[in-house]
């Protein structure tokens, strides 16, 4: 009997920690969602609410890294810059999947362009540290 009761306690404890991971993954996620909200809103000053001092935007070709922002006055001096000249410009979170201190999206970025509305689809991994994001991980569009 007290075997039992251990083991249901135990499975207890696991499922009350598992939900405690999920609700920090969903609150991760969410705040993704909140930064493309901003982004959306081409708001800077709101994106910086969900980013580190020393936040890293690296682009991911192939066998390539590179870092195309690095610190939080570069994120949003690039993000100012790019609306300025895409005024269209949207993303739209098309899955968002959780895996520790990552969130992994495929977004969809949309704009007006010369032959109308266009779009393309990219990966990202956004990495926080404790609920800001770190580094952003994004992966080439595809059609």
């Amino acid at each position: 009997m007290r075997h039992f009761i251990f083991v249901i306690a135990s499975c207890l404890l696991l499922t009350v920690m598992s939900g405690t991971a999920q609700a920090e993954d969903s609150a991760n996620a969410q705040r993704v969602r909140d930064f493309v909200a901003a982004f959306n809103a081409h708001d800077t000053s709101e994106m910086a609410e969900f980013v580190t001092e020393d936040v890293q935007w690296f682009a991911v070709n192939g066998a390539s890294l590179s870092v195309e922002t690095d610190g939080k006055s570069a994120l949003l001096a690039a993000m100012d810059g790019y609306f300025q000249s895409c005024a269209s410009c949207s993303s739209q979170l098309v899955e968002v999947m959780q895996s520790g201190n990552q969130v992994i999206t495929i977004e969809e970025a949309s704009w007006r362009g010369q032959s109308g509305m266009q779009s393309r689809r990219s990966t990202a991994v956004y990495e926080f540290a404790g609920d800001l994001i770190q580094r952003v991980y994004y992966f080439p569009a595809q059609r």
